[in-house]
């Protein structure tokens, strides 16, 4: 009797921890996606624009990726349950800042450097406090579930993010955000730490050349919509004559290979690296990154664009916009737990590859219903294609490539996994966001050139004011901009149609771009086993 007593307790704290673990997996996730339904509310909320929301949404993925290897290590210096709980406390003191933000400046604050560098030292500690409270056997599933809430926050955000907005306030879920970080706090007490490391050490040079080089690199990709690709764009600052795109991104680059350049001449010396670059000679663990990285730069694109098609091309509210994303929802948890439960034995490789197709697939289609008589329905087949994608990849990425080292380097490895993710996060954001805007501008000032109801004066007007850049608008703001600026209603009208040209241009650009990136993922996909991981 005492024997089974013992067992029964043993599993409810199992139990517990694993609810802990996986609140906190949740909440990390849950900023990724709930807030894409409100962009434009937020941004006339903290009067900025679309452009300012989308540097918010790309910094806060951004702090993640560059601070993630170095919270994993610090976790190893000071304990991971510790690390987990100081993470908590970061993160609710900027949800809460985040909640009260009156302008962009604090709302990044908030949002993007606390809530970052909290979840920077929270996910890391996942890991390593999954395999501390959990027997190598009961690991498996443990991470399953843990990984499983991520894909709930993925899921159930959008809708969460649209009542919110539309009942109450965007604010309301970042308060939320701090009830629920208060909760986590009391229960990780229960929580046994990870085993302590024997030897550590923290490469304060190595974690400096990580965040400057991916900070670099990614910043450069999201100015690239007001400076331009290569060629620098009207009045946008340029060296020998080049977009300062593409010198943020090569400088970014070569601080990246400098800091593997250090870490690799660590690792010979017997030092302790932040990153071990023998890692990367690990074929499945590479495959693995790798596809993490190009799911989350697809699915951050997605997430970003298709929010907006709904909310300002056609005029949808937060709720209504959040709605018609479910079906994304819906089929993603349908794929993420029901393909290891109903084809334990499929082959990883196969899955992911038809994944990125259905990815691919669902972006085609709705580039192809995309046009100005559409309407909300035709994101229905598109995103359920799309979310099918995204699970099928979730439900085989995690234990690719955790199962591809040793336990003891899956701390490690986490953090790697959770560098990529946001990594691609951040890109995905800025790259598709980049590309809209870009494409948005050439299309408008074309679009103006070729109308001859608009008179030339404003067209020369129009050719130096918004060579920058043309702002995400709907027609609705447009017109009150228009009015209020006097402009006559015949050329308010002929701006109008120009807009919502050049709007429904800019979206096909950007789901363009990551049609292609799902349809590459494919021709790397030989890198994920043929046999899943036991």
């Amino acid at each position: 009797m005492s024997t089974s007593a013992a067992a029964e307790r043993a599993g409810k704290a199992a139990a517990g921890v694993l609810l802990t673990l996986s609140a906190g997996q949740f909440l990390m996730t849950l900023d990724t996606s709930v807030m894409n339904v409100a962009i434009a509310t937020v941004a006339k909320d903290v009067g900025t624009t679309v452009t300012g929301i989308q540097g918010a949404i790309t910094l806060y993925t951004l702090v993640m990726a560059m601070f993630m290897v170095p919270g994993g290590k610090l976790g190893s210096l000071i304990g991971r349950r510790r690390a987990f709980a100081i993470g908590c406390v970061v993160y609710g003191l900027g949800s809460l800042i985040t909640a009260l933000a009156p302008n962009l400046p604090i709302l990044i604050l908030g949002w993007s450097v606390l809530e970052g560098i909290g979840a920077a030292l929270i996910l890391p500690a996942i890991v390593a406090l999954v395999a501390g409270n959990f027997p190598p056997e009961g690991r498996p599933r443990a991470y399953g579930l843990v990984m499983g809430a991520g894909a709930i926050a993925v899921a159930v955000g959008p809708l969460v993010g649209g009542i919110a907005t539309t009942y109450f306030s965007w604010r309301y879920v970042f308060l939320g955000e701090v009830v629920i970080v208060a909760v986590i706090l009391l229960l990780a007490r229960r929580i046994a730490d990870a085993p302590p490391e024997t030897r550590v050490g923290f490469d304060v040079i190595g974690a400096l050349l990580n965040a400057i080089g991916l900070g670099l690199a990614v910043f450069g990709v999201l100015r690239s919509a007001e400076w331009g690709w290569v060629a620098p764009k009207a009045g946008a600052p340029s060296l020998l004559g080049i977009s300062l795109t593409v010198w943020f991104v090569l400088g970014g680059l070569l601080v990246v290979w400098l800091f593997f350049e250090r870490e690799a001449h660590m690792e010979e010396r017997g030092l302790e690296p932040l990153v071990k670059p023998s890692l990367f000679t690990n074929r499945q663990m590479t495959g693995g990154l790798l596809m993490f990285f190009l799911l989350f730069l697809v699915q951050a694109g997605l997430f970003f664009t298709i929010p907006l098609y709904l909310s300002v091309s056609l005029g949808l509210s937060a709720l209504e916009t959040g709605v018609r994303i479910l079906p994304l929802s819906v089929t993603l948890l349908i794929a993420a737990i029901g393909v290891p439960r109903f084809f334990p034995d499929a082959s990883p490789r196969r899955v992911v590859r038809l994944g990125l197709l259905a990815m691919f697939l669902g972006i085609v289609v709705l580039l192809t219903a995309i046009d100005a008589s559409a309407d909300a329905t035709i994101v229905t087949v598109p995103l359920l294609l799309a979310g099918l994608g995204i699970g099928a990849l979730a439900s085989q990425l995690g234990a690719v490539t955790v199962s591809a080292v040793p336990d003891e380097l899956s701390p490690e490895v986490g953090g790697l996994q959770n560098t990529a993710t946001y990594l691609g996060a951040a890109i995905g954001t800025a790259l598709a966001g980049s590309i809209l805007i870009g494409a948005l501008t050439t299309s408008f000032l074309q679009g103006v050139e070729q109308n001859p109801a608009i008179p030339e004066q404003v067209k020369s007007q129009a050719d130096v004011q918004l060579a920058g850049g043309v702002p995400f608008l709907s027609d609705a703001d447009l017109e009150a901009a228009l009015v209020n600026a006097g402009v006559a209603p015949d050329v308010t009208a002929a701006a109008l149609e120009v807009n919502e040209q050049a709007r429904l241009d800019g979206l096909r650009s950007a789901l363009m771009v990551l049609a292609l990136v799902a349809l590459a993922g494919a021709f790397f996909a030989r890198r994920i086993p043929t046999q899943p991981p036991r």
